[in-house]
C-alpha cells in the first residue's frame, strides 16, 4: 500500500465508507512490467470480464493490444470507453443480435463456441466478412486447478471430433476466415504450469493443422493466469512466462501468440476500504462486523478463502462507554448482510482491532464489485476512487 494511498485512507470520512480505491499508478507499472516481459510475438488482450472500470480500461489501453468481451454489453462498454481498440468477442451463448452487434463492430476476432454458433453467423453476414478463432476443448489433464474450464466436459468450446464439420462449414463459406485457435482451459496457473500447457496446446494446434491442411496463423492461449490471495506479495512470474513463450514462438515460427489475463493483470490495484462497526462475542468466537460485506466484494464467498486485509487503526474514540476491541486473537470480519455466508475472513489472528478502525481489504481490482450481489438488502452502494498522482475521487460506479 503506497503512501499516498494511506494517506487518502487516513482523510476520509466515515460517510466515504465503504470505498473501493484504484491504484493507477500501480496499474500502469503492472501492466507495462507485463508486456516488457512478452516477446514481440505475443499479443497482450485484457479480459475486461474480470474488472471493467472505464479509468482502469482507460490505463490499460496504453499497455494491452486490444480487449477481450464475452457480451454484447461488454463489447458497447469497451467501444464506447476505448474507441477504436481491437476487440476479441469469446464466450458461449452468444445471439444472433450479439454477433450481429459484433459484426457492425468489427471486432478483430470473433471466437466460435460451437457449429451451431457458426451456422448463425453464417446467417447473419450477408457480403460481409469476419475472422475467427475456434475454440477447442483439448483433452489435456489439467491436474488440481482453481478453476476448470476444459479438459473435461465442459460447455465451453469444441471437441476436437467436432472440428471436422466446422471445417467443412468454412470451406464452402468464404466470408468467414479461419484464423486459428483459442484454447483457455483453467484458471490459477502458475509460470510452469501455464508453460507446460502452451507447449502441449501448440504441439497439437500445429499437429492438426499440418494434418487437415489448414494454414493456422495464431493460437489464443487464454488467461488463467494464478492469483495468490492467501500470499498476496507473490505474483505471476511474468519473466519466466515471456521466457517461456519466446521459446515457444521459435519452436512455432509460423504463429502468432495471444494471452488474455484479467485478474493477473488489475487485482493488485484495488483495495476495498471499510470500517468497524461492532465487535462481539459468540460462544468463545469474536467476530468483528463491518460496514459493508460480500454484497460489495463477494470474491472471498466466490473462491471460499479469506481475504487479505490490512488494519488501519482510528485511535480517535468519544464514545461514553468503553471501547469494544479483539487483542492477540482470531477473529473473523463479516459484514452487515443476515447471512452467515457473509464473511471475508474467517478466523483470522489479529493483534489488536477496535471497534473504529478500518479495514482495508487487498487484492480488491478483479472479480470484486463487478460480480457482487449489489442489490441484496438495498444497502449503499460504495463510492470509487482513483489515485494516479493526484487523487481523482468518484461516486458510485457507473
Amino acid at each position: 500500500m503506497r503512501p499516498q494511498l494511506l494517506q487518502h485512507v487516513a482523510e476520509l470520512g466515515a460517510e466515504d465508507l465503504p470505498v473501493y480505491v484504484y491504484d493507477l499508478q500501480d496499474l500502469s507499472e503492472h501492466a507495462a512490467a507485463i508486456r516488457t516481459a512478452l516477446p514481440e510475438r505475443v499479443e497482450l488482450f485484457y479480459a475486461a470480464k474480470a474488472n471493467s472500470d472505464p479509468r482502469l480500461m482507460d490505463v490499460l489501453s496504453d499497455h494491452v493490444d486490444g480487449f477481450e468481451v464475452a457480451s454484447g454489453g461488454e463489447l458497447h462498454h469497451i467501444q464506447r470507453t476505448c474507441p477504436g481498440t481491437a476487440i476479441a468477442f469469446g464466450g458461449p451463448g452468444k445471439t444472433p443480435a450479439e454477433l450481429e452487434q459484433a459484426l457492425q463492430g468489427g471486432v478483430d476476432r470473433l471466437h466460435i463456441e460451437s457449429e451451431q454458433e457458426l451456422h448463425l453467423l453464417t446467417g447473419l453476414l450477408g457480403e460481409r466478412t469476419v475472422d475467427v478463432l475456434l475454440r477447442v476443448n483439448l483433452p489435456i489433464a489439467l491436474g488440481p486447478v482453481a478453476l476448470a474450464m476444459g479438459g473435461r466436459p465442459s460447455p465451453f468450446g469444441l471437441e476436437p471430433g467436432h472440428l471436422d464439420r466446422c471445417l467443412a462449414l468454412l470451406a464452402d463459406d468464404p466470408r468467414i476466415r479461419l484464423r486459428g485457435i483459442h484454447v483457455h482451459l483453467a484458471s490459477g496457473l502458475d509460470a510452469t504450469a501455464h508453460l507446460d500447457l502452451a507447449g502441449q496446446v501448440l504441439t497439437w494446434a500445429s499437429e492438426w493443422a499440418d494434418h487437415k491442411g489448414v494454414g493456422l496463423t495464431e493460437v489464443n492461449l487464454g488467461g488463467g493466469m494464478g492469483v495468490d490471495y492467501a500470499r498476496p506479495d507473490r505474483r505471476f512470474d511474468w519473466a519466466a512466462f515471456g521466457a517461456g513463450l519466446r521459446r515457444l514462438t521459435e519452436e512455432h515460427p509460423g504463429l502468432t501468440l495471444r494471452i488474455e489475463p484479467g485478474r493477473a493483470v488489475t487485482v493488485y490495484c484495488g483495495w476495498y476500504v471499510t470500517e468497524v462497526l461492532d465487535l462481539k462475542r459468540s460462544h468463545g468466537h469474536a467476530f468483528a462486523v463491518l460496514r459493508g460485506g460480500t454484497h460489495h466484494l463477494r470474491t472471498p464467498a466466490t473462491k471460499q478463502h479469506n481475504q487479505p486485509f490490512r488494519i488501519l487503526p482510528a485511535d480517535t474514540w468519544d464514545r461514553p462507554w468503553q471501547r469494544p476491541q479483539a487483542q492477540d486473537e482470531p477473529v473473523t470480519l463479516v459484514g452487515q448482510l443476515c447471512t452467515p455466508k457473509d464473511v471475508l475472513a474467517r478466523e483470522v489472528h489479529v493483534q489488536r482491532l477496535r471497534v473504529g478502525d478500518r479495514i482495508a481489504f487487498a487484492l480488491a481490482g478483479a472479480y470484486a464489485w463487478n460480480i457482487s450481489h449489489h442489490e441484496f438488502l438495498m444497502h449503499p452502494a460504495p463510492q470509487f476512487h482513483h489515485l494516479d498522482h493526484a487523487p481523482v475521487l468518484a461516486g458510485p460506479h457507473p
